[in-house]
C-alpha cells in the first residue's frame, strides 16, 4: 500500500460510470488488442490493457502494469452494483445506507471479510447489517480496499478508525491515527485521549497526555472535556503533571458533571452532580487551591458538605490540621525548559537600547513542543522597568500575544516573560518570536549566536527574521531564550 498522501474531506460516494473502452482495433503483430468484427466483445466497462508494443517489458515493469491495472479494475467496482454479490445495510436504524460489495475484493483486503465469506463459519447471505458503523466511514474503508486511496476528514476519522479496527485493515487504521496526531490540539486532546485508550493506540495516548499536561487549562475548558467517559475523567483528575490551577480543575469537573447529568436524563442539581462524580471528586486537590479561590469558589459552590467545607477551612488556617479525604499536595506540573541561543552576553555604551522597535528571530524544532514564554535581557545601567509586547507567529499569522511589564535589576541575567497559555509548536515549520520593548536604559545583548541548539531532546534551528527592526539576528541581539515544555 502506498503511504497516506491526501487528506481531502470525504464526500458521499456515488456509483461510478465505468469508463467505456472498446477493444476493436485489428490485431497486429506484437499488439495486445483483441480482434474486431463478427464475434467481437461488446464495449467493456473495464479499462483496456496497456499496449505491449514491440518490446518485451522487464519483469518489474510487468508487475507494475499488472498492479496498476488490478487497482484500476477494482476501483471501477467501488460502490458499484455491477456484479455485486453481497450488500451491506450500514448505519443505525433511521440512518442506513445500502452499499454493494464484491466478496473477492473485500476478502483480499480484510481478513475479517475473508472469514465472513470464505471461512469455515461463512454464511451464505446476500445482505449483511452493520448498525455500529456510520455509512461515510464504511465507504471510506471500502474506498481504501478497492482503490488504495485514503480520504479522511475531522468529522469522520474516529468512526473510520473504528471501522478499520473492526475489519482489521491495519494500514488504514495507521493512517487514521496519523491524521489524529497531526490534528491534535488542546480542543480535542481529552476526547482523543478517551478514544485512543478505547482503540488501544498507546502512541496516540502519549501524544494526548503531552498536550493535556502542557496546555491543561485550555484542555480542561474545552467543550470536548465534557464528552469524555468517567474513567478518562478520573485519569485526568489523578494526573500529577497537569499545568493548571486547581480551581480550573474544580470548575472543569463541575462542567463535566452537569453534562453527565444530561446524558443520564437527570436534573443538573447539586446532589445529582455530586452523585455522578462519585469518588472522583476526591481526586480534585481542593486544599491545594489558593485560599481566596477556595473561599470564593469551591466553598460556595454547594458541591462540598458542611463538614468538608469546615475541615478544609481549618486545614488552611489551623496549626493542628484535620485529616482530609482530599489530597493536599499540589500537583508538580511540568518543569519548564530553556533553549539558550547565545554563548555569551555583553554591553557597550550606545550599543543596544530598547526604543519601541521590534526584536525578532525565527525558529523551528524537530519535535512538538509548547512555547510558554521568552527570556529577555534587561538594563545594563542599574534597575529599570520595561513594557514588553510579546508575540508568536506562524507564517505571519499571530498565534499568541501579550503585553506585560517586567522589572530588571541591572544584572546580566535574563528575565522570563510568559504567555497566557503555552503555544503548541509543530516540528519542521518556522515560527517567528517577536518582542517590542519600551525602556530608556541601555541593555545587555547576546553574542556568539548559534544556528542550531540542542536543548534536552529537542533540536532548535534559528534564522533571521525580516520583522526584526532593532538589530536582533542569529549572531547577536535580544530574545536570548525560548521557554518551553516538551
Amino acid at each position: 500500500r502506498r503511504p497516506l498522501t491526501s487528506l481531502q474531506s470525504y464526500s458521499s460516494a456515488r456509483p461510478r460510470t465505468p469508463p467505456g473502452s472498446s477493444w476493436s482495433s485489428p490485431r497486429r503483430s506484437g499488439s495486445c488488442s483483441a480482434p474486431a468484427g463478427r464475434g467481437s466483445s461488446p464495449s467493456s466497462p473495464f479499462p483496456a490493457p496497456p499496449e505491449c508494443g514491440g518490446r518485451n517489458p522487464t519483469t518489474a515493469t510487468h508487475r507494475r502494469i499488472r498492479a496498476g491495472l488490478t487497482r484500476e479494475l477494482n476501483s471501477v467496482m467501488f460502490n458499484n452494483e455491477m456484479m455485486a454479490d453481497v450488500h451491506f445495510v450500514v448505519g443505525p436504524p433511521g440512518g442506513t445506507q445500502r452499499v454493494p460489495g464484491h466478496k473477492y475484493v473485500l476478502a483480499v483486503g480484510s481478513s475479517v471479510f475473508h472469514a465472513m465469506f470464505y471461512g469455515e463459519l461463512a454464511e451464505d447471505t446476500e445482505e449483511i447489517r452493520i448498525p455500529d458503523v456510520e455509512p461515510p466511514s464504511f465507504l471510506a474503508m471500502l474506498k481504501y480496499i478497492y482503490c488504495d486511496e485514503i480520504d479522511l476528514c475531522a468529522d469522520t476519522v474516529l468512526a473510520t478508525l473504528y471501522a478499520a479496527k473492526k475489519y482489521i485493515v491495519p494500514h488504514l487504521a495507521r493512517a487514521c491515527v496519523n491524521f489524529l496526531e497531526t490534528s491534535l490540539s488542546a480542543k480535542n486532546a481529552c476526547v482523543l485521549l478517551s478514544q485512543s485508550c478505547l482503540f488501544e493506540e498507546p502512541d496516540l495516548t502519549q501524544r494526548c497526555w503531552e498536550v493535556i499536561d502542557a496546555q491543561a487549562e485550555l484542555a480542561l475548558r474545552s467543550e470536548g472535556f465534557c464528552d469524555i467517559d468517567a474513567q478518562t475523567l478520573e485519569s485526568i483528575l489523578r494526573r500529577e503533571t497537569l499545568n493548571a490551577k486547581e480551581m480550573v480543575v474544580f470548575e472543569a469537573a463541575l462542567s463535566w458533571a452537569e453534562a453527565e447529568c444530561h446524558r443520564r436524563d437527570l436534573p443538573p442539581s447539586i446532589d445529582n452532580k455530586r452523585l455522578v462524580l462519585g469518588k472522583a471528586i476526591y481526586l480534585i486537590r481542593i486544599p491545594a487551591m489558593a485560599l481566596e479561590d477556595f473561599a470564593n469558589g469551591a466553598a460556595q459552590s454547594g458541591m462540598l458538605t458542611l463538614n468538608e467545607t469546615n475541615d478544609i477551612f481549618l486545614w488552611f488556617t489551623a496549626s493542628r490540621k484535620p485529616e482530609l479525604l482530599f489530597c493536599s499536595k499540589p500537583r508538580k506540573g511540568l518543569a519548564p525548559q530553556c533553549c539558550h541561543r547565545f554563548q555569551s552576553c555583553a554591553y557597550r555604551s550606545n550599543q543596544w537600547r530598547y526604543r519601541g522597535r521590534c526584536d525578532s528571530i525565527q525558529f523551528a524544532v524537530d519535535r512538538r513542543v509548547f512555547i510558554a514564554g521568552f527570556g529577555l535581557y534587561g538594563s545594563s545601567c542599574g534597575s529599570a522597568e520595561y513594557s514588553a509586547k510579546m508575540e508568536l507567529k506562524r507564517q505571519g499569522v499571530p498565534m499568541a500575544q501579550r503585553v506585560i511589564k517586567f522589572f530588571s535589576d541591572g544584572s546580566s541575567s535574563t528575565f522570563p516573560v510568559w504567555f497566557d497559555y503555552p503555544v503548541q509548536i509543530e516540528p519542521d515549520t518556522f515560527y517567528t518570536a517577536s518582542v517590542v520593548l519600551d525602556g530608556n536604559e541601555l541593555s545587555y545583548f547576546g553574542q556568539e549566536g548559534m544556528t542550531e541548539v540542542q536543548s534536552g531532546k529537542v533540536t532548535f534551528q534559528f534564522q533571521c527574521s525580516s520583522d526584526s527592526t532593532n538589530g536582533t539576528g542569529v549572531q547577536g541581539g535580544q530574545i536570548p531564550e525560548l521557554i518551553f515544555y516538551a
